[in-house]
């Protein structure tokens, strides 16, 4: 009989590129890539052995009797053993974070440990083929074990895959399934057919399907800059916590500030080219295979040898460069970076820890607090756990519909009484005991929480006006700050409003304030905004004027009803008279213009004089009072008014 090997030989020029490429993807030394690799190799290898001994057995390839015996049998362990190969990859995706991966392993791997020993005695008993020169290529009684044992392997595979297709995703499961039932279709083709040998083909399909939608590259691997993504950094991480308890690694990421404004410059093809640049410098001072694309201006450099030395020369290195321009075609920048850095350790000790500590690390030296360069150690982690325990205080008060509210009185000058006041919000009762405002605000703005916190206090602010008015306490207005992340809801007006109505409370006893910053950040939407809440009756208020942010130009294009002076404007023009003669312009300026004029920090009688003469029409600080429950605001106005 002679045998057709032109499908063999196709599908293994195909098997042959598969594993080429593969090659080239992940690099984490996980049992499935091991296994997948695995597959490769012994399919490669079982298709290599047919087609040489089909070759040898013909005569094609002239060779010693001997030889033709080794390869053919090199060939009759190697198909059964794409079964067992392809079961331990099933197994490995299914199993691989459970205690039963090792069980399955050894008890998949008997019945082909009992099979080879079968084959490697065939020379001395004939059970499963013979050779001579007369007859040549003979079968054998037991030849039928090399089929029994695949598709055992391969209905292994099916009932293993059916079992667990609710614990894996739908398409896993489909094409861990296509193999064996690909597998067993073509045998039975070819038990049909036996001249044309198919079972490395139907392999080859199999595996080309797995590659293109679960060992791709491509899923593994940033396009633009050829290094791993955040993916397999991840998986990367997720795999050495898991796997290797024991191994030391440090974990630094290198973002680069502002890089926003080299794509808004040279646009985002230039600026492509620069992130290409500054990669393939990282690959060259860093650990090469383990320098992923973090985020879009952000890389990872992954050090596995536990060298402090050497990550301490990689950072210097990386400041170095950085400090010079760096030069694309007709465009240079100098681009500078920030360096967060974080080791395994006991604190440390989990895939989400460190994924926390490392972009906490990043925050932290954006900023420039604690310099450029961040190792987040034990302290910072501290800092960390507090952030998240903050974090998660926010939001159970969220989730309550309950926030700490104080309110700080504000004396009017004209009248000699207290008319308005600021809502201020409190953490003092916490399981982690008192939160300052100069802590909470910021995290807050950084988590997005601020949003739906200012909504919860203009509610609360809303019925305790309604409150104060039932008492009959005098109040004109209560004074809500907006932060300026507020400006980014396309239904900032309409959700003011909503709560405003809601609450039956009147417009005009509602002031909302923003500060400098939010005005230069967003002019035109807080102009826009100031202009509706205008029509509606409710006061616009202009929070910590002086801060540097805004000009008069820009202050007086928006229909602000009042303008807060910030304390540090009052503070230093105690013992300057330049600074105390341009606040009092300011001051007479922005009464001309039709604006009330509030000024923070009285603190002493000299401060409360000083604004006075200014010719400020009202004052906030403690010198009158420190911000007060809502029970000792109630008292407050009762005493002032000569309730009590």
């Amino acid at each position: 009989m002679k045998w057709n090997i032109a499908p063999e030989t196709i599908s293994l020029v195909i098997l042959g590129i598969i594993w080429v490429y593969s090659r080239k993807g992940s690099h984490i030394p996980s049992l499935k890539n091991r296994m997948f690799q695995g597959c490769l190799t012994i399919t490669f290898a079982a298709m290599t052995s047919n087609i040489l001994s089909t070759f040898m057995l013909y005569r094609y390839i002239p060779s010693p009797l001997w030889l033709t015996w080794a390869v053919t049998t090199v060939y009759f362990i190697l198909t059964p053993l794409m079964g067992l190969i392809y079961y331990l990859y099933v197994v490995s995706i299914i199993y691989e974070e459970r205690p039963r991966l090792r069980q399955m392993i050894l008890a998949g791997s008997i019945p082909a440990v009992l099979y080879t020993m079968l084959v490697l005695s065939n020379s001395f008993t004939g059970c499963m083929f013979a050779i001579n020169s007369d007859q040549g290529y003979v079968r054998g009684g037991c030849i039928f074990l090399t089929y029994l044992i695949f598709y055992a392997y391969c209905i292994a595979c099916i009932v293993v895959a059916v079992r667990n297709r609710h614990k894996i995703d739908r398409q896993i499961f489909h094409i861990l399934a296509a193999f064996p039932v690909l597998a067993v279709l073509v045998i039975l083709f070819q038990q049909l057919y036996p001249d044309i040998i198919l079972s490395g083909s139907a392999a080859t399909c199999a595996l080309l399907i797995i590659y293109l939608h679960l060992q791709n590259k491509q899923i593994s691997m940033d396009y633009l800059t050829g290094v791993p993504n955040r993916q397999e950094l991840l998986n990367m991480l997720d795999l050495m916590f898991k796997k290797y308890p024991d191994k030391e690694f440090t974990l630094m990421v290198v973002s680069i500030r502002d890089f926003r404004q080299v794509n808004n410059i040279c646009g985002q093809h230039s600026g492509d080219e620069f992130l290409k640049s500054v990669c393939r410098f990282l690959c060259e001072i860093g650990p090469r295979e383990n320098v992923y694309r973090y985020s879009g201006d952000e890389f990872a450099l992954l050090f596995t040898d536990g060298d402090g030395e050497r990550i301490r020369r990689c950072v210097g290195e990386i400041q170095e460069r950085m400090a010079k321009p760096w030069q694309n075609r007709d465009y240079q920048f100098i681009l500078p970076v920030a360096i967060g850095i974080v080791r395994r350790s006991e604190y440390v000790n989990t895939l989400e820890k460190a994924v926390s500590a490392i972009e906490y690390a990043v925050y932290q030296a954006k900023t420039g607090k604690y310099g450029e360069v961040l190792y987040c150690d034990r302290s910072m982690l501290g800092k960390l756990e507090r952030r998240k325990q903050i974090i998660q205080i926010l939001k159970d008060q969220l989730a309550g519909g309950d926030v700490e509210m104080y309110y700080q009185p504000i004396y009017c000058v004209d009248s000699g009484k207290f008319m308005y006041a600021e809502s201020l919000m409190r953490m003092n009762n916490t399981p982690i005991g008192p939160v300052y405002p100069s802590e909470f605000i910021p995290i807050a703005e950084e988590t997005g929480l601020i949003i739906e916190l200012t909504y919860l206090i203009l509610d609360k602010v809303c019925k305790y006006i309604n409150r104060l008015r039932a008492q009959g306490l005098p109040i004109e207005a209560i004074h809500v700050n907006f932060s300026a992340i507020q400006f980014s809801q396309p239904d900032l007006t309409a959700k003011v409003l909503d709560i405003i109505q809601r609450n039956g409370t009147p417009m005009s006893m509602v002031k909302l304030e923003f500060t400098e910053s939010t005005l230069a950040e967003n002019p035109q939407v807080v102009t826009d905004f100031a202009i509706e809440m205008k029509r509606h009756g409710i006061i616009m208020g202009l929070d910590d004027f002086g801060t540097g942010y805004s000009n008069i130009a820009t202050v007086i294009s928006i229909p602000f009803g009042t303008i807060k002076l910030d304390k540090s404007l009052v503070w230093a023009s105690m013992d300057n008279q330049t600074s105390a003669l341009a606040v009092k312009h300011l001051v007479e300026t922005f009464k001309d213009l039709g604006m009330a004029v509030v000024a923070e920090g009285g603190e002493t009688e000299e401060q409360r004089q000083l604004v006075i003469d200014f010719g400020v029409e009202q004052i906030q600080g403690y010198y009158y009072s420190k911000p007060l429950s809502q029970q000792g605001m109630e008292e407050f106005l009762r005493k002032n008014e000569g309730y009590l």
